[in-house]
């Protein structure tokens, strides 16, 4: 999304060495999918649901963002993303001292190839989201991530083979729905909304095949990206239509901003999910279609018809189905790890 990311930064568990002590119940303990603690201390859970809530608030935000860097265009407004990005996460792990984390991931060959294809896929998502942002399409911007965590599930079926359950299939009929009535309204299809969804879906299972933390991940991806956006950078002053240092000191300074501004909702993300159970941070990612909705709507002006109203509406009555089932089935693995835990001890 502009950044936003479902799977992105997954980051592998600590091992601890097997202990005497009897364990305590899972209430203080339990994990639940991907290592997370359900149990975890209430100030942390909260920790992480505010992480989550200004990441996502941050994601919301960027239809306000990207038109401040114009007359930059899209393909100048990306190269510098990733440019600044660049050096402001090499700053980053400097400070934390989390540069071993970036040669394991080089050494490893088959790490660097699933990284390469993430960063050609979050590049394509960036391009696509400016434009769509500052050609006006901030409505249909918004519908791809709406959409986003149902391409994911069927990603899961076609990639790991994973087995949907009825209600799950039920959320995709319904927004394949939605997709037609949407087709009819604009005249063609979402192309905006589908490339979003699918380039951002096709990222973060690329995350998924490997483990590598938020910002070593983002600083090789970027990284991977540099030489062709500097190449696009040095390009377009050559030829006089580049805008950075030339559009004032302001502009320059945004433009810059925007390494900060892709690194710091990514890294909050990455705190939320270790913090927070997987299916709040489900209802959590909602935040920023809502707000990109509200602000193509009611700051931008963008139109609603009734056609339009009716494919949303769809799309809301697909996520409410598949986050119920998600809640449900996060519930029953929460109980199902409670009856597990003292049987075992």
């Amino acid at each position: 999304m502009g950044g936003q990311l479902a799977g992105t930064g997954a980051s592998g568990g600590i091992g601890r060495p097997p202990s005497a002590v009897r364990r305590p119940p899972p209430a203080l303990t339990g994990t639940g999918p991907g290592g997370r603690a359900y149990g975890a201390p209430v100030d942390e859970r909260r920790t992480g649901v505010v992480a989550g809530l200004a990441a996502y608030l941050l994601w919301g935000l960027f239809p306000l963002y990207f038109p401040l860097l114009e007359p930059a265009g899209g393909l100048e407004i990306v190269a510098h993303r990733v440019v600044w990005s660049l050096l402001f996460v090499g700053l980053l792990l400097s400070v934390l001292r989390a540069w071993p984390q970036v040669r394991a991931a080089v050494a490893d060959r088959r790490t660097l190839l699933v990284l390469s294809a993430a960063a050609l896929l979050i590049v394509v998502n960036w391009l696509v989201f400016v434009y769509a942002v500052n050609a006006g399409h901030v409505v249909e911007s918004s519908l791809g991530y709406f959409i986003n965590p149902l391409v994911s599930v069927l990603l899961g079926v076609v990639a790991f083979r994973e087995r949907l359950r009825r209600l799950q299939w039920v959320a995709v009929g319904l927004a394949a729905l939605a997709v037609v009535v949407l087709t009819v309204d604009y005249g063609h299809p979402p192309w905006i909304a589908l490339a979003l969804a699918g380039s951002f879906g096709f990222y973060g299972l690329m995350k998924k095949l490997v483990r590598v933390e938020a910002a070593p991940g983002l600083f090789l991806e970027t990284a991977l990206v540099f030489v062709p956006a500097l190449v696009v950078i040095v390009v377009l002053e050559l030829r006089g239509s580049a805008a950075f240092a030339h559009e004032g000191g302001g502009n320059a300074v945004l433009l810059a901003f925007s390494g900060v501004a892709t690194a710091v909702p990514l890294l909050l993300f990455a705190a939320a999910a270790r913090r927070v159970p997987l299916s709040t941070v489900g209802l959590l990612q909602y935040v920023n279609p809502l707000i990109q909705l509200a602000i193509g709507v009611f700051v931008l002006g963008e139109p609603m018809p009734p056609a339009r109203v009716a494919g949303f509406a769809i799309v809301w009555l697909a996520l409410a189905v598949f986050t119920a089932d998600s809640l449900r089935q996060a519930r029953s693995t929460r109980r199902a790890a409670a009856q597990a835990v003292p049987a075992a001890t």
